[in-house]
């Protein structure tokens, strides 16, 4: 009890050497890093995007369909999904980039 009562008086009397031994954090990600998480990032943008426009065409061809045969189906609210969708895909680098800087 005696030694941890010492230790913390110790601690208590001179904080300075404790915080000099803490190394101070880098800024930013190594070089190397960086890119290769553009480059991922990047191949999802474009799977986004591709995921998008497929989504537009599937919900425009299964509309035309529905027409055709004289169905009536939610393809309005499917369509303001699929473009929802997009629209995030589209502006998610920019709101990351406004939050974290």
């Amino acid at each position: 009890m005696s030694a941890m009562l010492e230790a913390v008086t110790h601690i208590l009397a001179d904080p300075t050497p404790a915080a000099s031994t803490v190394p101070a954090p880098t800024s930013g990600a190594p070089t190397q890093l960086a890119d290769k998480v553009n480059v991922v990032l990047g191949i999802l943008a474009w799977a986004g995007t591709a995921a998008g426009v497929c989504g537009v065409l599937v919900t425009g061809a299964m509309m035309a369909i529905s027409a055709k045969r004289g169905e009536s189906s939610e393809h309005m609210s499917r369509l303001g999904m699929v473009l929802g969708g997009c629209v995030l895909v589209a502006t998610a680098g920019p709101l990351v980039t406004f939050v974290f800087q």
